[in-house]
């Protein structure tokens, strides 16, 4: 991992932060005031590509324009084009509630957190459900670091993770009948796999409020609605529970979600998938093309709805 080395000396007395400004950081670190977090942490979001996995992704990087304009995110709705409606989204001063951990602190701040890691940027392949697929250049850190930060207790074997539940924010959210807030839950050896992200960017800049601004889980080997977005809880845990979507219809989204050509969906295939940019085909690989890496976490997992 490549760790960004900050360098403050020799400034200018005319760059240096007003006082003000640093006693109130926690009110301007995110959103329209992201230029001022850019002045105090200047490489936050540095392309330091250490990316070890590139030899499975045969494509171009999808542009930022589908990235940020193709989106699922439930809480504000169905359509694809979510992107304006995510826009109510408040994301400064963010916080994420820490259970099942050692640590005293219950709360903490993401600029907390982004103080102890170091940014680096992985190219992922990128595989939804429906059967599209993208290459996104995320920005952020292996999610083993983080938990190794948040000190699990020793029994634990799940890692939940929960996002926002703000019906005024999110219209989706309104619809009682769903399970919100939505939740993911993977085990506690795929979350400390070098492969399990963190992303907090994209394209090297601050992730939209579409993508999951601005915190999201990153999981390649896996369909996409695994890789929850907008965290606000993350719970250490020895009990299997289940996911939002596995809630919902147990027969079509199931607790793996590992990416199976082999394995349809209810209503549709999953042999091929569709670039986004580009509108090509291709043949959806195990695991996403990860298998070297992960199929290593499954080899004692004995149900036939490993996939599904």
């Amino acid at each position: 991992m490549y760790l960004i080395k900050k360098n403050f000396l020799h400034f200018k007395e005319n760059k240096i932060t007003d006082q003000s400004v640093f006693l109130n950081r926690r009110k301007v670190i995110l959103g329209a005031m992201g230029s001022i977090f850019a002045a105090n942490f200047s490489n936050l979001y540095a392309n330091n590509n250490n990316n070890n996995y590139n030899k499975v992704i045969k494509r171009n990087l999808t542009s930022f324009e589908n990235i940020s304009k193709y989106n699922n995110f439930f809480e504000f709705g169905t359509t694809k084009q979510i992107w304006k409606q995510a826009q109510k989204l408040k994301i400064e001063n963010w916080k994420i509630e820490i259970s099942g951990s050692n640590i005293s602190d219950k709360n903490v701040f993401l600029e907390d957190i982004l103080q102890k890691v170091g940014i680096e940027e992985r190219v992922y392949k990128f595989r939804c459900v429906e059967a599209w697929s993208m290459v996104v250049p995320w920005n952020g850190f292996p999610l083993s670091k983080l938990i190794k930060i948040l000190d699990p207790k020793s029994d634990t074997k799940y890692v939940e993770f929960e996002t926002f539940f703000r019906p005024n924010e999110a219209n989706n959210q309104k619809q009682s009948w769903y399970p919100w807030p939505y939740k993911e839950i993977i085990t506690i050896n795929e979350a400390m796999h070098p492969l399990s992200f963190i992303a907090t960017g994209v394209y090297g800049k601050p992730l939209p409020k579409q993508n999951g601004a601005p915190i999201r889980l990153v999981l390649p080997w896996k369909y996409g609605f695994k890789s929850i977005k907008s965290i606000v809880k993350i719970n250490f845990t020895n009990t299997k529970t289940k996911s939002f979507w596995e809630t919902i219809a147990p027969k079509e989204y199931g607790f793996w979600a590992n990416v199976n050509p082999n394995v349809p969906h209810r209503r549709w295939s999953q042999e091929y998938e569709k670039d986004i940019d580009t509108g090509n085909k291709y043949p959806t690989l195990l695991f996403n093309g990860y298998s070297e890496w992960v199929s290593s976490l499954y080899a004692n997992v004995k149900s036939k709805s490993i996939f599904y």
